[in-house]
């Protein structure tokens, strides 16, 4: 298993694009299909401290990722450019276009998901990864995104059986990152789920 990027602020690129679909498919077609084991044990501490600096750049995950999506940002003074303090989603889950203002009772407008959910991943094979693997998933660029806050408590630990974005425009890479998620931490997909994902990619161009 490969470890994390190192730089936190690296985006996946040439996702959605046909080239990414093919590899898609072919990645899904190298992961288990499996049921879904107990949430027995579950809790979010089994993936380590929210929001780990784990690529040791003085940040921690949560502003990292916002400094990677948002754009305009502005920072926080005395935080080494560090605590973001505003800027501009344009949210991919719902494709509209969200102001991010940090404080007590807006920071929460725009939360970080993890594109595969954890709980999600404890079911299908996290449970078997040490504790460090269970961290960096939990903390990995490629399974985390800034998205409205509403959608993303609305999408749960849902897999994509039970739920897919709204913007229909993003479904191929959000698949195609769910399955990108899975094959680098050896996770599982259920029947359901491998089959709404290759429905999903046939219609990627």
């Amino acid at each position: 298993m490969g470890s994390a990027p190192s730089n936190s602020a690296d985006q996946p690129t040439g996702a959605g694009t046909a080239s990414e679909a093919a590899k898609a498919r072919d990645q899904l077609g190298s992961i288990p299909v499996k049921g879904r084991a107990p949430k027995t044990g579950y809790t979010r501490d089994e993936f380590g401290p929210a929001w780990a600096d784990t690529d040791h750049n003085g940040c921690d995950t949560r502003n990292d990722i916002l400094a990677r999506d948002l754009t305009g940002e502005t920072f926080k003074p005395a935080t080494n450019n560090c605590v973001v303090a505003s800027g501009t989603l344009a949210d991919k889950y719902t494709g509209t276009t969200i102001q991010f203002v940090r404080g007590q009772d807006t920071s929460s407008d725009i939360q970080i998901d993890h594109i595969v959910p954890l709980s999600d991943a404890w079911q299908k094979g996290a449970q078997q990864l040490s504790a460090d693997q269970r961290k960096e998933l939990a903390n990995d660029p490629l399974n985390l995104m800034a998205a409205d806050g509403p959608t993303n408590s609305a999408k749960g630990d849902k897999d994509a059986a039970t739920w897919l974005p709204s913007n229909k425009a993003f479904r191929c890479e959000y698949v195609e990152r769910q399955t990108d998620v899975k094959a680098k931490y050896a996770l599982w997909v259920t029947q359901p789920e491998h089959e709404a994902i290759v429905g999903v990619l046939k219609n990627c161009q």
